[in-house]
Order: C-alpha cells, then structure tokens, then sequence
C-alpha cells in the first residue's frame, strides 16, 4: 500500500467548532482502542529503566489529555518531571494543567510551529509525538526528524500502521460514537501512516545509539530512536 498524505478535517477546522470539539474527545477513544498510552509507557520505561527523563516535549500535542493519561500511569515511578506540550493550536484546558501541576509533574505549553519552535527550544532528555508524524510529507518529515534528532536525546514516536488491518478498523469507528470528522480522518491517517523501517531510514545517522522500530498492537507503528547523548 503507498504511502498518501491528504489533509485531514479536524486540522481545517476552528479550535471551537463544535465538531472538532467532538472529534478531539473522539481521538481519547482511539488512543484507547489503539492502546497508544500503553505502547508509549513502555517504550519510556525501556528508554529510561533507571532514572526518569527530565524533561519530555511532546510534539503535535493537542489538547494534552494523552500525556494526561501517560502521567497518571508514571507519576508514582516518575516524580518532578518538566514536560514541555507543543502544537500549533491553542485547545490545552487549564483543567488539564492543573491535573498534570497535581501529579507532580510541571507543564510548559507552547502555542507554534513546529519546524519554528524546534530550533529554538532547549534540548530535552526526551521528545515524542503520538500520531503526528503522519501529517507530513516525506521532505517536511525528514526535515521534522532532523531537528528533532538534534534536541532528543530519546525520541519516540507512536503512529498508525499503513495495513489492510488498520484500515478496516478505521471503518468501525462509527460503531464507538464517533463522528464525521473523526472517522474521515481514520482512514486518511492509516493511509498516510507507516511501516516497516520507513522512520529509521529518515533518521539522521550521525550519532544514534539504537533506532528500535516495529509494529505496535493492532493498529500501529512504533518507533524509538537513542543517541549516545541518552542517560
């Protein structure tokens, strides 16, 4: 299956419209059923079996409820953790900040772009994104896992799986409640996702430890790329 990137509705969409209000409560049931947070969490773990990350930046964050999610799992383990929550849109609630600041865990959140924001930033112990890197094409992506190579020592990623399998399941989304907008996306997303070694072989070579890439569950890709620079 080729891999195709189209635009997706919810990035079209007003923050407010009520749709895509709909359609980001939607993604938290993807998440769910995809098992993205269970996925991440142990790719973190694998990455940092002795001592915690410092800082994580997530990447294409949205309205935040993932690395929500994620901090509940690993906050008794994980203790005064600097995440840095990045996207382009402003739709993180205060709610969420003040959950996340009650788990012990201090939260930055930064309204920009991405490929304006990456080489500014301070490098962080770890970067991730959790279906975002599928938005791009393969030069924008490229360019995107450069810069974030040069700011990570651990980056990881978790995307959808290009497969026959992801798209038949991207077909069921209705039956969960979810809406118009969400279930287009699906299908736009699988086409556009990954497999195989497709990230590893945009990865930039020079110093990289470990680059660890495989299907993850049903529905997804997984990928973590070390630097010598990771603890």
């Amino acid at each position: 299956m080729k891999r195709v990137v189209e635009p997706e509705l919810l990035d079209e969409l007003s923050p407010d419209d009520p749709r895509a209000r709909r359609s980001r409560r939607d993604l938290r049931r993807v998440n769910f059923f995809m098992r993205n947070v269970e996925i991440v969490e142990r790719r973190l773990l694998k990455a940092f079996p002795d001592e915690p990350p410092r800082q994580i930046m997530e990447l294409g964050a949205g309205d935040g409820t993932f690395m929500l999610q994620l901090a509940r799992k690993l906050s008794r383990q994980w203790g005064n953790v600097e995440i840095v929550l990045v996207d382009r849109l402003k739709t993180i609630s205060l709610e969420t900040v003040r959950e996340l600041n009650q788990l012990g865990w201090r939260v930055e959140v930064v309204c920009a772009d991405i490929f304006e924001w990456l080489p500014k930033c301070e490098r962080a112990d770890c970067v991730m994104a959790n279906l975002f890197l599928h938005h791009f094409e393969v030069d924008g992506l490229a360019l995107l896992l450069r810069l974030a190579a040069a700011k990570s020592n651990v980056f990881l990623a978790c995307e959808p799986r290009r497969s026959t399998l992801a798209l038949a399941g991207a077909r069921l989304l209705g039956l969960i409640g979810c809406n118009d907008v969400t279930r287009n996306d699906a299908l736009v997303s699988v086409r556009a996702g990954f497999r195989g070694r497709e990230l590893s072989e945009l990865w930039p070579t020079a110093n990289v430890r470990r680059l660890d890439e495989t299907n993850a569950g049903l529905f997804g890709h997984g990928f973590t790329a070390t630097s010598f620079a990771a603890r």
